[in-house]
């Protein structure tokens, strides 16, 4: 909560002048019901009657100035709250980028998301109304109060004695109203990761024939978000009833005890007729400062899960670590590198190799073997639990973010793919030429397929590519990782839906690079068999190493792998 206080902090005199010109409107208000009780106290009195037209224009002036000093606040209350919202949602949203994966996995894409949107809305809300309700309702509540106290003392002690009940009430639900607000937040974000997993695997949910499954899946969620919002609900509506409840009892005696001083002649019928007005005017105010709670509760909830985001410490800072550089240094060397995501059993085990600039690194291996973790070790997504891994000789933790991050062109297995054109997706927002777009477009094979397109490279590309095939995106992708002129090239099974033809072409356009060293990470032989190095994995550990003549003689599992896909071990050897 502190560090939102500092967004806050840069408009306090706007805010403090919202204030003074809701507390000008308020005033105003105030003298209404003092101004017609004066008409019917006065102006009805033989030979007084122009005094109803001076009570009655000041009645008229201080309603007018009410209400052009209310409509002011609200603008400026606006205005004021949207900036800062504006700077909260900004800042939240680049540290959400800056998170390390470690970071996001433990916060979950479902509640950044979460926080980002209903979470910023809702400090919005409290910041937007609580500048408007919270002057303007404790100045009538106070007023009111003081006002009734000026007319008749006795009279308004009826009305005070009551304000300690409403007061209880409002501290009690507040208190319970806020945990269930928090764990409100926390059902939203099952319900934002349930509907992101059914949209994005809408089809495979329709091939599979899963949708009455995923609408059972989403009634679950649905029904105990519902369930907390309908507690908290019930909560915060005990509040109205019961401050009206409450006020409206005073209303009562306030008639009946005005009665008994009017026919004693203790009072006036105008004093009663004013109090009346004032009464009604307390009473609004009174259930103005309860919603302004029940908006505090609910702020209060989202502004901590805000909070707690932008508190977050750096992750995956650079450190001061021996540089090993020189003109021997190989370009990519993994020495005893160890790692698991969970701390619970190993999804990389000491891990030792080493690549020379222009290289080829080839890694087979089932599915959750570790061959995505290597690559994410590799470009610092994650740090290592022990050992090391050094680019030039220079250890990857080390390296600014920004200036590890250039040297590496990348595809992963579901990448991402903009609405926009295809020159677009290629560049994707860099300083990158036409020639260096087009070299890009043939070395990735993709060139003839632009060619055919109306437009070529301007030719428009559907929001998640669903304009092309699935070849097609491939070799999309691969042009974009190509475009940076990166020196490390990764490919996580980035050309399983090329053809054999395709994916040889695109392997010679890569070797005729030179100086770009490639891990490729594949399932089928013929993709990785001409690499330099080859890695066979099974269960984060390394059961084979070598290139594929090697592997071949040495690593049954990469020799079985080889001959269901190509033939007798004479016809993969070839």
């Amino acid at each position: 909560m502190g560090r939102l206080k500092g967004y806050i902090r840069p408009y306090i005199f706007y805010i403090v002048c919202t204030m003074m010109v809701k507390l000008g409107g308020a005033v105003a208000e105030l003298f209404v019901p003092y101004f017609m009780e004066r008409i019917l106290r006065e102006g009805v009195v033989p030979g007084q009657q122009n005094r109803i037209l001076l009570y009655g224009g000041a009645m008229l002036l201080c309603a007018g100035v009410c209400l052009a000093l209310n409509i002011i606040a609200n603008r400026m209350s606006a205005k004021s709250s949207g900036r800062i919202t504006r700077k909260i949602r900004f800042d939240l949203f680049e540290k959400l980028n800056r998170l390390s994966a470690r970071q996001m996995d433990e916060l979950t894409l479902p509640s950044a998301q979460s926080r980002l949107t209903s979470d910023t809305y809702r400090v919005n809300e409290f910041l937007a109304r609580g500048q408007r309700l919270g002057i303007r309702a404790p100045i009538l509540l106070i007023g009111g109060v003081f006002m009734m106290l000026t007319m008749d003392p006795k009279l308004a002690l009826v009305l005070v004695a009551l304000l300690p009940v409403i007061a209880f009430t409002v501290w009690l639900i507040t208190k319970k109203s806020i945990p269930l607000y928090t764990k409100e937040q926390g059902q939203l974000d099952d319900m934002v990761r349930v509907v992101q997993e059914n949209v994005t695997g809408v089809r495979v949910i329709k091939a599979l024939s899963k949708t009455d499954y995923e609408r059972a899946r989403f009634a679950r969620v649905n029904e105990a978000l519902s369930a907390t919002d309908t507690k908290a609900g019930a909560v915060t509506a005990i509040n109205n009833p019961v401050a009206s409840l409450v006020l409206n009892l005073g209303l009562t005696a306030v008639v009946l005890v005005g009665a008994y001083r009017v026919a004693g002649k203790s009072v006036g019928a105008s004093v009663i007729v004013a109090f009346l007005q004032y009464f009604i005017m307390i009473l609004n105010a009174m259930l103005g400062v309860t919603r302004i709670f029940i908006m505090a509760s609910r702020a209060q909830a989202s502004a901590l899960r805000v909070a707690h985001v932008l508190e977050l410490p750096k992750d995956l800072e650079p450190q001061s670590l021996p540089d090993r550089t020189g003109p021997d240094a190989p370009h990519i060397a993994f020495s005893d590198v160890t790692f698991s995501y969970t701390g619970i059993g190993e999804n990389l085990s000491h891990l030792s190799f080493t690549l020379r600039r222009g290289q080829t690194l080839g890694i087979l291996g089932a599915t959750g073997s570790g061959k995505s973790t290597l690559v994410n070790l590799l470009m610092r997504v994650y740090d290592v639990d022990s050992g090391a891994i050094e680019i030039d000789g220079r250890d990857v933790r080390a390296y600014d973010k920004p200036d590890l991050s250039k040297k590496f062109g990348i595809v992963f297995q579901n990448d991402f793919i903009a609405e926009g054109t295809i020159r677009d997706n290629i560049r994707f927002f860099r300083d990158i030429s036409d020639e260096a777009v087009e070299r890009a477009a043939a070395d990735a094979q993709a060139a003839e397929f632009i060619a055919q397109k109306d437009g070529g490279l301007d030719a428009a590309v559907s929001i998640r590519g669903n304009n092309l095939s699935g070849g097609q995106k491939q070799r999309l992708l691969i042009a974009r990782a190509l475009a940076g002129d990166p020196e490390i090239l990764i490919l996580d099974d980035a050309s399983s839906a090329l053809d054999y033809r395709t994916d040889a072409a695109l392997r010679k356009a890569l070797h005729a690079r030179g100086a770009v060293t490639t891990v490729l990470i594949a399932q089928r032989i013929s993709s990785v068999r001409h690499a330099d190095l080859i890695l066979v994995f099974e269960d984060g550990k390394v059961i084979g190493m070598g290139d594929h003549d090697a592997l071949m003689r040495s690593c049954a599992e990469y020799r079985l792998i080889a001959e269901s896909q190509m033939g007798t071990g004479e016809e993969a050897d070839a």
